[in-house]
């Protein structure tokens, strides 16, 4: 065996494509459910075919498939293959299948009461909308499954770390556990939530939910889930970029502070979703807004860190002058299609991440809060370097795991550039039709561009337009990936005997730092719990007395609560 290769068995190698096939079949059902909010809008059409008409149940498709589903099935799925092979030890196989089952079962469950429309909440499922209670059963169960996995990953590193006293921890292992280590955390308020405040409301155990304590322990989870997103897109962009792109990562310490940053700031951030929310105290606010803005700071060095990489790898493929390595990068090299992902991406998350600070000022957010700026921002986050990053992780992975190659790389390359050329089309029409009030998730039952709708503005529809042909091109670009991807699962297999080799293009360090102080989980966690209770407590103490009573549930296509 060489230092770049590891054998998995063939137990593992299968659950761990069937962790991406299944989900890329509810992406694309996602995916094509945004396509035609996008179509509604513009009064293409008059209702969703799909889903019998209902605006809100194509919304919530939309949602949770593509941005919970999808991304918990696919970290798990990079956890599942880069743990073990860092670590060079193998994954009990059992329990992992176990955490694929438990995901599947929650998943299916989930989105078969979506579609009876038994479940029209959204992905953020604010009460009063009620959905079914095999909803929230379903999503508690994919929760737990990933939890499983981590847990599963955890003896391991301790193992590992037993055994190999003073090394420092692979970089990928480190971005890994700091992606689940948050979104164990994270997902604690949110099971609360659902476990012992929705549940119960859904199964007609209680009659009223404390709406204003829901949004709060959602938003708990709601925000680092962005994270939780973004962590696995870091770790492909730290450990597999550079060595794509021809060269090494510039710093490694640069790399292990990022993730160590993102545990200490992600929490304690989501009040800024609630500036309009008029129980929680302004100081309080104050606190999540000022920690927002720290949680920039790891960007930031990300920013700087891949841009001085990727300029050594430039430089080393024959770049002169101060930007000519630029143009010695592998944008079109269709050996290296996985690179085109992974860049677009990056440059992608420049412009979304201008627009996240503008959301996590109170003044500005004012201005656009709840307007179709908000959706223009997270698709530039989520939908771009997340979306972008997982797509050519998923197709990598699955090539490795089925021992295929790659077909249409022609087709795979291309799929990125045609994406994102539709991507900052559509959001520069959702931001600027924003910027003019128009709303986002709101349905008068005719298209904003209707003159008989009571949201009905001139001003919008030329933006209404614009994002429609953003979108149009955005679908042919995930058209174009599925071509490629699917030609790969359904291609003849290599010849190769049981439990073959998979390789991952794991990048060196330029400068390999000792940073003897970042090796450790321990330290940072505690500092997190701490910062954690600290601006949160008080968050809660605030809706508590501030809150009385509750609310029935409400249904978003029936005029009347729901009792």
């Amino acid at each position: 065996m060489t230092t770049d290769t590891f054998r998995f068995t063939k137990s593992i190698k299968n659950l761990n494509a069937v962790l991406i096939i299944i989900p890329m079949v509810l992406l694309f059902i996602g995916i094509y459910g945004g396509l035609m909010q996008t179509m509604f809008r513009a009064g293409i059409i008059q209702s969703d075919p799909f889903v019998g008409g209902d605006y809100y149940k194509g919304l919530t498709f939309h949602g949770v498939l593509n941005a919970i589903v999808f991304t918990t099935f696919f970290a798990v799925a990079l956890g599942n293959a880069l743990v073990p092979y860092s670590l060079r030890k193998h994954l009990n196989s059992k329990i992992a299948w176990t955490s694929g089952i438990l995901m599947l079962v929650g998943s299916v469950m989930a989105a078969i009461v979506i579609l009876i429309g038994e479940a029209t909440v959204l992905y953020t499922f604010y009460p009063p909308l009620k959905a079914h209670p095999l909803f929230y059963i379903g999503l508690t169960l994919l929760v737990v499954g990933s939890w499983v996995a981590f847990f599963n990953w955890v003896p391991m590193y301790l193992q590992w770390r037993k055994e190999n006293e003073g090394k420092k921890t692979p970089m990928a292992v480190v971005g890994m556990f700091t992606t689940f280590i948050i979104w164990f955390i994270a997902t604690l308020a949110v099971a609360v939530e659902i476990l012992f405040m929705l549940l119960p409301w859904s199964l007609g155990l209680v009659d009223e939910v404390n709406v204003m304590l829901a949004r709060t322990l959602f938003w708990f989870f709601g925000h680092p889930l962005v994270y939780f997103w973004l962590l696995p897109a870091y770790v492909m962009y730290y450990v597999f970029m550079p060595k794509l792109a021809g060269g090494k990562l510039y710093s490694d310490m640069a790399g292990r502070l990022v993730f160590m940053l993102f545990i200490l700031f992600s929490i304690p951030v989501g009040t800024h979703h609630q500036y309009m929310d008029p129980a929680i105290g302004s100081q309080w606010k104050l606190l999540h807004g000022v920690f927002t803005f720290a949680v920039a700071l790891p960007s930031l060095i990300t920013a700087f860190t891949l841009a001085a990489s990727l300029e050594y790898a430039g430089k080393k493929n024959g770049g002169k002058g101060l930007f000519g390595w630029m143009w010695k990068l592998p944008y079109f090299d269709k050996e290296k299609w996985f690179f085109a992902y992974l860049i677009l991406g990056l440059i992608i998350f420049i412009f979304g991440g201008i627009g996240g600070i503008i959301n996590a000022s109170y003044q500005m957010n004012t201005v656009v809060h709840n307007t179709a700026w908000v959706p223009g921002h997270f698709h530039l986050t989520v939908a771009g370097p997340v979306l972008l990053a997982f797509l050519g992780g998923s197709l990598y992975l699955v090539g490795q795991f089925m021992h295929k190659k790659i077909r249409l790389k022609g087709w795979a390359l291309i799929s990125p550039y045609i994406y994102t050329i539709g991507l900052f089309i559509m959001s520069y029409g959702l931001k600027f039709g924003g910027l003019l009030g128009m709303p986002r998730r709101t349905n008068t039952g005719a298209s904003y561009a209707n003159p008989d709708s009571v949201l009905y503005q001139p001003d919008w529809i030329f933006y209404i337009d614009i994002s429609v042909v953003g979108g149009v091109i955005m679908f042919i670009g995930i058209v174009v990936y599925l071509v490629s991807f699917f030609g790969t699962v359904f291609s003849k297999g290599e010849s190769t005997e049981e439990g073959s080799f998979v390789t991952f293009p794991i990048s060196e360090a330029y400068h390999d730092e000792p940073a003897t102080w970042l090796r450790n989980f321990k330290p940072y966690i505690i500092i997190a719990v701490i910062l954690i209770v600290l601006s949160y407590t008080p968050v809660i103490i605030d809706v508590l007395q501030a809150t009385y009573g509750g609310s029935p549930p409400y249904s978003p296509n029936s005029p009347v609560p729901l009792r």
